[in-house]
């Protein structure tokens, strides 16, 4: 068994029999383990107000009484995993014990050379029970929709598989750029499921929902007594991670001394809890998403360089639903499929009036927004056909089939002035997204040349990173 999958545990052997107490101990410490040895109840309880372990392995017979006394009075700190041994004869206390909250039994005699893989079962248990905890602020999410506006970022998320299926271990971060609501999370979940790590655990961390004072603990766990009230120690999320994907939503909003954590626990694949002073090693996959500019964020000393540079290594880009075009009502019919069958009622269609609607609105709550007007409208609207009346600054008129029907004739000029720049900056990219990031067929759909096009993209790129990688067909 790997050395590492006994690092940093802390383990209490309750055992009276001299002898194989000393062999569980130097057996355990040999593989990584931290073992303090008990022979008592006494001795036992004394170990347990005195220090936080991760594990205990808790003998049933002891000469000062029964050891499933300690879980009877629940002894043990909620984070400690309890195995039991007992002698031949004696699995009617153990499985009483199972009953109590013991994670598994051993019965006597047995070969020490066992012990790592019933650990390592105990600890997927107490791992399992972790990740139950915190499931319950990560359950939802939007379902993924691959249209031709997507086929770019379909593309790259594919070539990530790809290089996941060849390293398999310590995976390099991936980082997902996009708007509030474009489905940043989808997108996470997504890889972690088609990777090699779909049967492992995926941690979802709201990381602006973290009480900067309760931050660090969160995410690499704490040692009993690490603060006032660090009861018990406690496993954190980097930790229950372990083996899979720990996806950082929003992780701008953390301090800057926890991205420095953060960084080093990349790196270094070790965490370290707070208040404790072993190192812990793990494999975990870090999904950082953020709805900002990180390279502004960098350039304003609110973002470390470092961890940007690391993580820019896989970088995933979603385009906001407004770019999307027909996409829209591609998306919108799939998802109103699903809220149909969710809410048990007959599938509705769009109507012409409400296509329209969809597909003038700006959706600036993106794919989320997209997602709540179709709820509303599916609870709310009368009639086999859905129009969207709720869509305030949506097109309720057919667009005009002239040469400039793209133009919203209902668009005013903000008084404070129009960015033409920008919006040109906007054209270009929404062609490129229709295209494929083709150049050439941007530049035809959009009705310049080719040169120009090059131009203009070569004029939004920072200096020093002008040259022309996209696809030319």
């Amino acid at each position: 068994m790997p050395t590492k999958l006994l690092a940093g545990l802390d383990v209490l052997v309750v055992e009276d029999e001299s002898l194989l107490r000393k062999q569980i101990t130097a057996h355990l410490e040999s593989l990584g383990a931290d073992v303090t040895g008990a022979g008592t109840l006494q001795a036992a309880r004394q170990s347990l107000k005195a220090f936080g372990f991760d594990l205990v392995l808790l003998d049933v017979n002891l000469p000062d009484g029964r050891g499933t006394s300690l879980l009877e009075a629940k002894e043990f700190g909620p984070n400690c995993g309890v195995i039991v041994m007992t002698a031949e004869g004696g699995v009617t206390g153990a499985v009483e014990a199972m009953r109590l909250g013991a994670l598994d039994y051993l019965v006597k005699p047995f070969d020490v050379a066992e012990l790592p893989l019933v650990i390592a079962r105990a600890r997927k248990s107490k791992q399992a029970a972790r990740l139950d905890e915190h499931r319950r602020q990560s359950e939802g999410g939007e379902s993924l929709f691959f249209g031709a506006s997507l086929a770019a970022v379909q593309q790259q998320l594919d070539k990530i598989i790809a290089a996941d299926r060849r390293v398999r271990e310590q995976l390099p971060p991936v980082l997902i750029e996009g708007e509030t609501g474009t489905g940043k999370t989808t997108i996470a979940r997504w890889l972690h499921q088609q990777g090699p790590r779909a049967d492992r655990p995926l941690v979802e961390v709201n990381c602006p929902a973290l009480p900067e004072t309760l931050a660090e603990s969160e995410l690499f766990g704490h040692e009993r007594g690490a603060f006032t009230d660090a009861r018990t120690a406690r496993m954190g999320l980097f930790e229950a991670a372990d083996g899979g994907t720990l996806f950082l939503d929003e992780l701008p909003s953390l301090s800057a001394g926890l991205q420095a954590k953060v960084l080093k626990a990349i790196e270094d694949h070790r965490i370290r809890r707070l208040g404790g002073t072993r190192e812990i090693p793990i494999d975990v996959r870090v999904i950082a998403a953020t709805n900002k500019n990180l390279k502004e964020l960098v350039s304003a000393g609110l973002f470390r360089e470092d961890l940007y540079h690391r993580l820019d290594l896989f970088r995933v880009q979603i385009p906001p639903l407004r770019l999307r075009g027909d996409d829209v009502l591609n998306l919108a019919e799939l998802l109103l499929e699903r809220l149909c069958r969710r809410h048990r009622v007959p599938l509705k269609a769009i109507g012409p009036e409400g296509r329209r609607r969809l597909a003038s609105y700006p959706w600036p709550g993106n794919v989320r927004e997209l997602a709540h007007e179709l709820e509303r409208a599916v609870v709310f609207e009368d009639g086999a056909e859905l129009n969207f009346g709720n869509l305030h600054g949506a097109v309720s008129t057919p667009m005009p089939p002239a040469e400039d029907g793209w133009f919203n004739p209902n668009f005013r000029f903000p008084d404070q002035g129009f960015d033409l720049e920008r919006a040109i900056r906007r054209l270009i990219e929404h062609a490129l997204q229709q295209t494929g990031n083709n150049v050439s067929a941007a530049a035809r759909v959009l009705g310049v040349t080719r040169d120009y096009l090059r131009y203009r993209l070569a004029e939004q790129k920072p200096a020093g990173d002008r040259e022309d990688n996209s696809a030319d067909s």
